[in-house]
């Protein structure tokens, strides 16, 4: 099934029932009209990050099912999958044979290998400096090979997730034949995850490296298009960055919309939520919230940094069970930029706030993605977090069948469904229509229109009650 411009679900494969088969019954049972398509995160074998080291491309992880689930899914909505064009998994067999046969191994040009990257074998530290990069030392491991030499090795991320090397012959084949092989499998999507990481160059901060990541994007975005796709890059950065990429002709996301909105409902004033709506482009999905933490770095310039600092403090003032310490190294967070918290706790499990967010969201330029917490109404898993100590787990709640089915007794989930099926359903939301903005003290109005139908959003970002009225030429 192709992109088509309803709501996408982001969900794990086994987060809303235990498998792909579950998921599927999950979407067909209580949200046929309220989903268009699903983003399934990374569903192949890994290694590490919950799917996110991937091994390979051609399987699914036999714990979720397979490629015959994932299809017939495709089959009732539109797909997205993940590519992480940047890396591989450490245990994935291109680089156990690279490391058993090193020079002999046919995998040998997929990895970075310091001697031959850099000129004098190692990097100065003007030029570690540099470098954007999550470790506070030069992104590297040691590996050992099977002739017993040892070689540093890129590796931006943890240890399972290996740098490819982006410009060799043999890793754009790679890079091609997985693309197809997601296209042949049904994605209408692909997410490049990390990939402003791929181009690195010497004396650069190898990320986002111009010209030569408009190179890739291309080289991949043709492929893509070739097979009947559309692709998507991923990345938290100042919001001038995604603009300049969807200047491009790209999918952008929205990641400036959960902070600002956040500000909006927590301060009572959309005057800033108001210029961020009338600058973003149409061609982008909008988010509240994903797998990972609410995006800070996202709003810089877009809030005064006074402004961003009060945010972040209403949020775990304001926000039900959110901590500092869960968005910290205890909690084993490496983005300093983002706060751990399920958006309906970010909200203090305030029912009216979440809906008038969601409404927001809705009504904003661009194709929203629901993750499945947040379809949920979801708080903080307090203790899945504590038993991993991973602070992104207090958003990553696995639910069973049976709490779904009592979930969607709730009235919070049941307006939120109505919400979305108004969203999916109404013609004034099509991507060439127009969007108005109006605010003034409490009162936030948004007016999308499309040829001669509309409808408007009438909210009062104080109280949290709102309105919307749609009309066309029949006067509804």
């Amino acid at each position: 099934m192709k992109l088509n411009n309803k709501i996408m679900l982001i969900t794990y494969a086994d987060s809303m029932g235990k498998d792909l088969k579950e998921l599927h019954t999950v979407l067909n049972t209580y949200y046929r009209d309220a989903v268009g398509g699903v983003h399934i995160l990374p569903f192949f074998p890994s290694s590490a990050d919950r799917g996110f080291a991937p091994m390979r491309y051609d399987m699914v992880d036999e714990r979720f099912g397979d490629f015959g689930d994932v299809e017939a899914i495709g089959k009732d909505y539109y797909l997205m999958f993940d590519f992480m064009v940047n890396h591989i998994s450490a245990s994935s067999e291109y680089f156990q044979d690279f490391l058993k046969r090193k020079e002999a191994s046919p995998y040998k040009d997929f990895f970075i290998l310091y001697k031959e990257f850099w000129k004098n074998k190692e990097p100065s530290q003007e030029q570690i400096d540099k470098i954007y990069k999550r470790k506070p030392r030069a992104p590297y491991i040691e590996a050992e090979f099977g002739d017993g030499t040892k070689e540093k090795i890129w590796c931006t991320f943890c240890e399972e997730q290996i740098d490819l090397d982006v410009t060799k012959e043999a890793t754009k084949k790679f890079i091609e034949e997985t693309l197809k092989n997601m296209c042949g499998r049904g994605a209408s999507v692909i997410r490049l995850d990390a990939f402003a990481y791929a181009v690195k160059k010497e004396n650069t901060s190898c990320f986002f490296v111009e010209p030569d990541i408009w190179e890739l994007l291309h080289g991949i975005e043709r492929t893509a298009a070739e097979n009947g796709a559309e692709i998507l890059p991923e990345i938290h950065e100042h919001y001038t960055i995604p603009m300049k990429i969807a200047e491009q002709g790209f999918w952008i996301y929205d990641f400036a919309l959960p902070v600002l909105t956040l500000h909006a409902l927590y301060n009572h004033t959309g005057k800033y939520l108001k210029r961020w709506m009338e600058m973003c482009p149409m061609k982008q999905f909008t988010t509240l919230d994903t797998h990972d933490g609410i995006g800070i770095v996202d709003v810089k310039d877009l809030l005064p940094d006074e402004e961003i600092e009060t945010v972040k403090e209403q949020m775990y003032k304001q926000g039900a069970n959110v901590k500092k310490i869960y968005s910290s190294e205890a909690y084993n967070n490496l983005d300093i930029y983002q706060v751990n918290t399920t958006y309906y706790s970010a909200l203090g499990n305030n029912d009216a706030a979440y809906l008038l967010a969601r409404a927001i969201q809705f009504f904003a330029p661009g194709i929203p993605q629901v993750y499945y917490v947040g379809l949920l109404a979801g708080e903080n898993d307090i203790r899945l977090m504590e038993q991993t100590k991973n602070g992104r787990d207090i958003n990553r709640h696995y639910y069973s069948m049976d709490e779904i089915k009592e979930q969607q007794e709730r009235p919070v989930v049941q307006k939120l469904k109505e919400l979305m099926k108004i969203r999916n359903e109404c013609p004034a939301f099509h991507p060439n229509g127009k969007i108005l903005v109006d605010t003034s003290g409490e009162k936030f109005t948004v007016k999308r229109s499309y040829g001669t139908d509309s409808i408007t959003l009438f909210a009062d970002l104080a109280t949290y009650q709102f309105d919307i009225k749609e009309s066309n030429e029949n006067g509804r």
